[in-house]
């Protein structure tokens, strides 16, 4: 005879309690295995910090807050000067001028990807552009030093030198197009369809709506993706250190060659610098400079981001 009801319940009730107690323990599990990869990524952060402020901080009982401010020279190995301002020139040339190149590629490229392409076009064409942030950057120096100067450069400027400013900031700019677009392509797609209707009820044409209703209401996330660019940009290390050249100097003329803090930091940290000298200090110094360069960057984006994400949820 079949067993009652009740007794059924009886028998299944422990191996329903022992699955949710399993169930339990693997969620607690899993919530704990999370919670360490961000501990571990936050303790990597507080290291690098750290050693950041560790090292930097003796280089000034040697030099002067103010002469490493304000100083115009900097040649630690030939002068012992420590002036930063010739290495943040050549930083900041670099980088707007990137800035020129991937703006203009990047925002029409993100348009064309969010307004115009098809949906088969759009699935290729994306992909293929974000192609270019995986290239290493040293081959955009090589490229840079072997190609863009000596035929698309000296052609149009004779008296540019083999590694100067410009065509570095072609190749960053090239590198950071993917960044540029990827971003501006999110924020696009993110306005609502509500207000692309509205615009082609009184007759707009697609590029009006595109131009004139579509990117002034994603003007907050595309100018978070510029400044993430931006921070991609100022960091930059070997195809800056390749095709710019070592020569630090204040100056906007991009046909010569200079100097970013990055490119100072890779052409130090050869192994030529002895510990605890002034010159081993200086590379911890820029690391420092640059860091809290991109982190104001990265926060100002990420304020931007925030804010767009609000309008918009």
């Amino acid at each position: 005879m079949p067993r009652p009801e009740c007794e059924r319940q009886a028998a299944t009730q422990p191996d329903g309690a022992k699955m949710r107690r399993w169930q339990r323990l693997r969620e607690g599990g899993l919530e704990g295995v999370l919670l360490l990869c961000a501990l571990v990524s936050v303790a990597t952060t507080m290291g690098i910090v750290w050693v950041l402020f560790s090292e930097s901080l003796p280089f000034f009982r040697h030099v002067p807050l103010t002469e490493f401010l304000f100083d115009r020279q900097w040649a630690p190995r030939t002068g012992q000067e420590y002036g930063i301002l010739p290495l943040l020139c050549g930083t900041f040339l670099i980088s707007i001028l990137s800035l020129a190149v991937a703006i203009p590629i990047g925002l029409a490229a993100a348009i064309y990807l969010s307004e115009y392409a098809s949906r088969p076009v759009r699935q290729i064409a994306k992909p293929v552009l974000e192609i270019l942030a995986g290239i290493p950057t040293v081959v955009y120096g090589y490229f840079a030093l072997t190609f863009i100067t000596p035929h698309v450069l000296r052609p149009l400027f004779p008296s540019i030198e083999v590694f100067n400013a410009l065509s570095a900031a072609i190749v960053i700019g090239i590198m950071i197009v993917p960044t540029v677009c990827s971003l501006s392509d999110d924020a696009l797609r993110a306005v609502p369809r509500s207000l692309r209707e509205a615009a082609y009820a009184v007759s707009a044409t697609k590029l009006e709506v595109s131009t004139r209703i579509v990117l002034p209401a994603a003007l907050s996330g595309v100018t978070a993706a510029v400044l993430l660019a931006l921070a991609r940009a100022v960091g930059e290390t070997m195809a800056v250190a390749i095709a710019a050249g070592s020569t630090p100097k204040i100056t906007l003329n991009p046909l010569v060659s200079v100097q970013t803090v990055a490119a100072y930091i890779v052409q130090v940290s050869k192994g030529d610098a002895p510990t605890g000298t002034i010159e081993y200090q200086s590379i911890y110094m820029a690391g420092l400079i640059l860091f809290l360069i991109t982190l104001a960057i990265n926060l100002v984006a990420h304020r931007i981001m925030a804010r767009f994400r609000e309008v918009y949820e």
